[in-house]
């Protein structure tokens, strides 16, 4: 239980302001997050919190990744 609660209150970091703008942080313009450019907007982000809703691992947070942390209610939804 302790464990889900750290991890959600990290995952609170990331849905402040982490994911709320994709776009806005993806600064080489490819699409996807790496950690180092989440880390940039949010250096409090831990490796453990990104790799959670790095589904498939690859490093990178894609849209299918973001739409599922949201519907997970793990990040807002991006306001459109």
């Amino acid at each position: 239980m302790t464990k889900f609660v750290v991890l959600a209150l990290g995952m609170g970091a990331l849905a402040t302001t982490a994911f709320a703008d994709i776009s806005a942080m993806d600064t080489n313009g490819d699409g996807l997050l790496t950690m180092d450019e989440v880390q940039a907007a949010n250096p409090e982000v831990t490796a453990d919190q990104f790799s959670q809703v790095d589904i498939n691992g690859d490093g990178a947070v894609d849209d299918a990744e973001l739409t599922a942390a949201q519907e997970a209610g793990l990040m807002p939804a991006s306001e459109s």
